[in-house]
């Protein structure tokens, strides 16, 4: 690998394109997309997330003995410790569903952690279902059905989550969410600050709870909740018609010259359509190919990009992943968009807590990474 030359204009840029050590679970390829463990997430998103999993955990796809195996293992590891339910009930209902998620984390980190990095990852990626639905039915004021995990990763989510909706079609969309948000390389923003609180010998649990609230903000994971806020507007300024290409080609022209935002367009890396995305739109074309904000979604995608590509500072005119899954989460049943970032951190703890592991207890030869200690150059006055 090349240096890369560490000049001041590399200074207060988000450290991006500086190499900060090795990923070895995904990577995202600026003109291929995501993948994991060498395999594209094309090839994978129709898997079952548990087989999934493996093939982050081991670096290999399982074959059937490995990933019977592999359901026993997590089967055995899901009942998680006692009180969860009645802890999240004192939680104040204002406090946002994120909050509630980490605070969750925090008290299965005080009940149930082992101290082993690899023990507590197991048991995170096992207890992170029912811990995301009994935050989300809890804040409703719903009572979250018993946990059933013999039915499946997602499915013993979607049972516990007790949804007033289609649950064939939403455990079908939350297979493929839940394997395309998995992981996304060693240095977005989640992931990053979960290695760097565990450098500092921080537990798992207390490490993927700093991970989530660095995930939290409108910057990160709450961007799929501001794509579905932005294709309600635009399919109210289009009057209910979301096919209307030409209407939706002069609303991009008139936020575009007002310097307003377009949501669902771009990605930090990616110069090509985000391949989690195409798959969630074709997923759409069979869920709900009818819902009028995934239609509206479908035109923002063919004319955003379309409009972007003549505009010479845009570098990714390409939508991402976001543009697709709030409308497709919406339109399978659950509406509330607070509950989406939620969603993106039942899926990221499992990448997150897997690269946790990896610095830990493989780096360097099973040293482990050091604690994180950027330099920061003084910018102050100068006395005496």
């Amino acid at each position: 690998m090349e240096p890369v030359a560490i000049t001041e204009d590399k200074l207060e840029t988000g450290l991006r394109g500086v190499p900060a050590g090795y990923c070895p679970t995904s990577e995202v390829d600026p003109d291929k997309g995501l993948s994991y463990g060498g395999y594209f997430i094309r090839e994978l998103a129709q898997r079952e997330p548990v087989e999934v999993i493996y093939l982050l955990l081991h670096r290999q796809l399982p074959n059937k003995t490995e990933i019977a195996d592999f359901r026993k293992e997590l089967l055995r590891r899901s009942t998680l410790p006692a009180g969860l339910e009645d802890y999240l009930r004192t939680l104040p209902r204002q406090g946002h569903p994120m909050k509630w998620f980490a605070s969750g984390l925090l008290y299965l980190g005080m009940t149930g952690c082992t101290g082993n990095y690899r023990e507590d990852c197991l048991n995170l990626i096992a207890w992170a279902p029912e811990l995301a639905a009994k935050v989300i039915a809890v804040h409703q004021g719903r009572a979250p059905a018993p946990a059933r995990p013999e039915l499946g990763y997602m499915e013993n989510f979607v049972h516990i989550l007790n949804p007033d909706a289609d649950r064939g079609r939403l455990t079908r969309l939350m297979r493929v969410f839940d394997v395309l948000h998995f992981d996304h390389d060693g240095g977005n923003l989640s992931t990053f600050t979960g290695k760097a609180v565990a450098s500092g010998l921080e537990d798992m649990y207390g490490s993927i709870t700093a991970a989530m609230l660095g995930l939290a903000g409108p910057r990160h994971g709450m961007a799929n909740q501001e794509c579905l806020d932005f294709i309600m507007k635009l399919h109210e300024e289009l009057k209910g018609r979301g096919d209307d290409e030409a209407g939706m080609r002069r609303i991009l022209e008139t936020r575009y010259a007002n310097k307003d935002l377009i949501y669902g367009f771009g990605h930090a890396v990616l110069r090509v359509e985000d391949p989690r995305a195409a798959v969630l739109f074709e997923l759409g074309e069979e869920l709900c190919p009818a819902d009028p904000y995934f239609r509206t979604a479908q035109t923002l995608r063919k004319v955003g990009t379309a409009f972007l590509k003549t505009k010479d500072k845009i570098s990714d005119p390409y939508v991402n992943v976001d543009a697709a899954s709030g409308a497709l989460l919406h339109a399978c049943g659950l509406k509330e968009q607070r509950y989406y970032t939620v969603l993106f951190g039942l899926s990221r703890v499992v990448g997150i807590s897997i690269q946790i592991v990896y610095e830990r207890l493989e780096a360097r030869g099973g040293k482990g990474t050091p604690i994180m200690r950027p330099r920061y150059l003084y910018s102050g006055p100068v006395r005496g």
